[in-house]
């Protein structure tokens, strides 16, 4: 469990360090994004890893990794934007956001060890086609909770499912990192 500790807290500093860059560009943009949204930009990142997995090429320059990470900071970013109250047409500080950013990405982590506990660390023998299946799902899931308005009467929310996509993506990431993925 250590190595994972150790390897998951590396994964998740890759995607800070990004959104932190990009938050410098564009500003925090991301804040206007309604939560179908945010499932679609994650959604058309999880199909292109599914088509470039299933033809065994690509043409645009992007990798798989880029994918994922930019998978796991819109989950982020989703889970941001539930604690806030949904989207607003405003900017919000950097420092700002990186705090928010750093709240929700630690409360991925607890769930991710408690459920690691749990599983045994079965997701180190998973596929990296099963993670992309296992994002488009949860990503399904979502839109039906939002077709049926935010209700479940079992299931777990929209949190959940933005929580799990994120420690999918940084799965994914961990074993891209450790060689036993393509990247």
């Amino acid at each position: 469990m250590a190595q994972t500790n150790e390897a998951y807290d590396k994964a998740v500093a890759l995607c800070r360090q990004i959104f932190i860059k990009k938050a410098g560009d564009y500003g925090t943009a991301w804040r206007v994004l309604r939560t179908i949204s945010v499932v679609d930009q994650i959604f058309i990142k999880a199909l292109r890893i599914r088509t470039i997995q299933e033809k065994k090429a690509q043409k645009v320059a992007d990798d798989i990794t880029g994918e994922f990470i930019g998978m796991l900071n819109y989950a982020i970013i989703g889970l941001v934007q539930l604690k806030l109250g949904g989207p607003a047409i405003e900017d919000m500080p950097v420092d700002t956001a990186r705090d928010w950013y750093d709240e929700q990405a630690a409360f991925a982590k607890k769930v991710m060890l408690d459920k690691n506990h749990d599983y045994g660390e079965a997701w180190r023998e998973m596929s990296q086609e099963s993670f992309t299946d296992l994002i488009i799902m949860k990503l399904m899931r979502i839109k039906q909770i939002i077709a049926n308005d935010g209700k479940t009467q079992i299931s777990e929310g929209i949190d959940a499912n933005y929580v799990d996509i994120a420690n999918y993506a940084a799965f994914a990431l961990i074993l891209i990192n450790e060689g036993k993925h393509g990247g």
